[in-house]
């Protein structure tokens, strides 16, 4: 059987700086105030020990672990560590039958903290739902994905999801200070840090305390003996940290989702950065491309019809060229898009259309507008009354062209916005001509396409 991580135990001198400062207590932990602040919710159950199964959900090094460890301390429980990568479905059960023996001897509750237990499949998760149901453990789960997307509806259901945030710098700044002068950290190697690399080190963490120990601990061994960290032996500590941004989740659509704002804001500049975001990530420079494509139909249309061709044009481009340099062929798309003007009367009325389809079925074409290849065609009225646009000044002649039980409906009401303004004018200028000369009386049989 796999027996039961020791309580919070203190970490070996040779462990990594992160692990060696990994807070102990609820108090000496840092950050997510809106969960451990006085007489928050969190806290409160910790401290009355009134806690039940949980999923904790947020970003690298935001305290998930550390906080089920304290949790575990706090309310006297069995803590087992237990990785969705390493162990499997057959452990869980092994760790349940043991959990269930030690109440009934008396002994403490289990703690289980599942670690990405977004990694584990539906089937997988299935297994931990009959033992929560029967209190056999307490489970918290730890995961960086949305848990509406990656955990199952009926563990959900019997868990409370709490948000930690990243850390804020200045937050940052006080487990780094502390790392230095506290004794299971670094003050025996005395190290001075200037401010100017403080502040680096945790902006440059984006809210991960572990990343900010790890590379504060790299900065002290290329520091060397001269016990000093400066602002260029903590840039070159740093190189350069990947993005939070995994192209098959939920960050990958935040930021898909920024950028397609941004363009329908007409923020050129919110557009470049999170242009910029997607890029130094790595995302498929085709997918954004795509994306602009769709956006040019659905939020300028003919307000702007070039919109789509450079869209287009931009594919083709990077397409051709590739990467790094598609990059100016993306950012020039973006910048272009985001300031056109702005129409979604296509794509609105395309979306009336559809529904008036569904909700009316296929409504028989009028017969004035079928085609007559056969003589039998002309003889059911195929075609009869049709009049050829072409033949009448200005290009236009009043005529129905919707079934006969949608006559005068609209679907496509343009806006007053670049040249949809013109379009509208011309439609107005038609709808005159309306008036002035109805259309043409349908022919006689055109409902029910009898012969005459």
């Amino acid at each position: 059987m796999i027996p039961a991580a020791p309580e919070n135990p203190a970490p070996s001198d040779t462990a990594p700086l992160a692990e060696r400062m990994r807070p102990r207590t609820l108090d000496a932990m840092v950050g997510q105030e809106h969960l451990l602040g006085p007489g928050r919710i969190l806290r409160r159950m910790i401290e009355e020990d009134s806690l039940s199964s949980v999923i904790f959900w947020g970003p690298p090094g935001t305290g998930k672990t550390t906080l089920a460890r304290i949790i575990a301390e706090s309310t006297k429980t069995s803590f087992v560590f237990f990785s969705a990568v390493l162990q499997g479905v057959k452990d869980v059960r092994e760790i349940v039958a043991r959990a269930r023996e030690e109440r009934k001897a008396g002994k403490a509750r289990t703690l289980l903290f599942v670690d990405e237990i977004h990694r584990f499949n539906k089937a997988q998760q299935d297994a931990f739902l009959p033992h929560v149901e029967r209190g056999d453990i307490i489970l918290i789960g730890a995961t960086t994905e949305n848990p509406s997307f990656e955990v199952i509806a009926p563990l959900l259901s019997r868990s409370r999801v709490f948000v930690l945030h990243p850390l804020e710098p200045e937050e940052i700044k006080t487990l780094l200070r502390r790392a230095l002068e506290l004794p299971e950290g670094l003050r025996e190697r005395r190290l001075t840090v200037t401010e100017d690399a403080l502040e680096l080190l945790a902006e440059q963490a984006f809210g991960d305390a572990r990343s900010a120990l790890n590379t504060l601990e790299l900065a002290a061994s290329l520091a060397g003996d001269q016990g000093g960290i400066s602002l260029e032996s903590a840039q070159e500590a740093l190189q350069k940290k990947a993005l939070l941004y995994d192209k098959g989740a939920e960050e990958h659509y935040n930021v898909i989702s920024a950028f397609i704002k941004s363009l329908r804001g007409s923020d050129p500049d919110g557009a470049l950065y999170w242009l910029a975001r997607m890029i130094e990530a790595g995302e498929e420079p085709l997918f954004i491309a795509r994306r602009m494509i769709i956006f040019a139909s659905e939020d300028i249309g003919n307000a702007d019809p070039r919109a789509l061709q450079v869209a287009m044009a931009v594919q083709q481009a990077v397409h051709f060229i590739g990467m790094p340099e598609g990059r100016i062929n993306l950012a020039q798309a973006a910048t272009y898009l985001a300031t056109a003007p702005k129409s979604n009367a296509s794509y609105r009325g395309i979306e009336e259309a559809l529904a008036e389809v569904r909700k009316s079925g296929p409504l028989p074409v009028p017969l004035h507008i079928r085609n007559a290849p056969t003589r039998l065609m002309k003889e059911l009225g195929y075609h009869k009354g049709y009049r050829y646009a072409h033949d009448f000044p200005e290009g236009f002649t009043p005529q129905a062209y919707l079934p006969d039980k949608l006559e005068n409906r609209r679907f496509y009401r343009p806006t007053e916005r670049g040249y949809e303004k013109l379009i509208k004018e011309r439609l107005t200028r038609w709808e005159e001509l309306k008036k002035e000369s109805p259309p043409a009386p349908r022919p006689e049989n055109s409902k029910k396409g009898e012969k005459p």
